[in-house]
């Protein structure tokens, strides 16, 4: 039996990495929990692995969480956990264009986390939680929970519709709907993914990544997805009488501090420096 020890407190990797450890690699593993500036010391003392810490060799690296450095550490290859370390990156780096479910599993365990101060209780929950979320990302994560029109089935419908058929031509019909779509769809918080649009349509991702930026005012998806919910937000401020706090969630934004530093670098403002501009000019304006 191997002892793994990291900070109090948990949230996503410091409950994902305890469920892989149990499930994958020792099923009667010890995770501690301790105060931060103890985790060493008593790591130390009891013979345990210190992980999701800095300066430990179980932890981030560039934008990879320590959940990804546990695969690659021990070669586990199974295409489900890497599903699933995609959610946990998008989650633990407030990176929710890695994963569309990355948004709701950062909701579900803050949720718990303000419910409960209890770590092994939060550790308990958690590994159903990654139970059923392995589930689904081995028998499932193909299949839709609505066959409604929701937001991402009407783009894939878009892809599969013209894709094929529009290849020659410099700008595609698939691109032009795939853009008024996007726009229109905008306001129901749509996460539709890159990876997940490429699996769906069974094509190469990184083709399709190529193909996207070239009608696409030569960005990225996740880059086009972000300021086209930079300029929803700034008509809203400029429009609508919303808090920032409801914009943020109104253009798809998980919390506010992602919604201000990504609105910074698209505008070169904060939310609220851009409001406060916005009213002294129609104050300027009527006077």
């Amino acid at each position: 039996m191997t002892k793994w020890i990291t900070r109090e407190k948990p949230k996503i990797d410091r409950i994902a990495c305890p469920w892989l450890i149990r499930r994958f690699i020792d099923a009667e593993a010890e995770i501690i929990y301790v105060p931060y500036d103890r985790v060493l010391s008593q790591a130390k003392e009891l013979g345990a692995i210190p992980f999701d810490l800095p300066g430990v060799e179980y932890s981030h690296y560039d934008d990879q969480c320590t959940f990804d450095y546990i695969l690659k550490k021990h070669q586990l290859k199974d295409p489900a956990l890497y599903r699933i370390a995609a959610i946990v990156r998008g989650a633990d780096t407030d990176r929710h264009d890695f994963a569309p479910q990355s948004a709701g599993l950062e909701a579900i365990f803050s949720g718990l986390a303000y419910n409960s101060s209890n770590d092994h209780e939060l550790l308990a929950i958690g590994l159903l939680i990654y139970d059923g979320l392995y589930s689904w990302a081995r028998h499932l994560y193909k299949k839709k929970h609505s066959q409604g029109d929701t937001a991402e089935q009407l783009l894939l419908q878009v892809y599969h519709q013209y894709l094929k058929k529009e290849k020659g031509s410099r700008t595609p019909a698939w691109a032009k709907s795939l853009k008024e779509m996007i726009q229109d769809q905008l306001d129901t918080n749509m996460t539709l993914s890159l990876q997940q649009a490429s699996s769906e349509l069974e094509i190469n991702p990184a083709y399709l990544s190529r193909e996207f930026s070239k009608h696409f005012d030569n960005l990225s998806f996740g880059d086009y997805m972000r300021k086209l919910r930079i300029d929803k937000a700034c008509q809203l401020i400029e429009t609508a009488e919303h808090s920032l706090t409801e914009i943020a969630y109104l253009t798809g934004f998980s919390d506010q501090s992602h919604f201000t530093r990504i609105f910074k670098k698209q505008t070169g403002a904060s939310p609220a420096n851009y409001k406060k501009e916005n009213l002294k000019s129609k104050k300027d304006a009527k006077s």
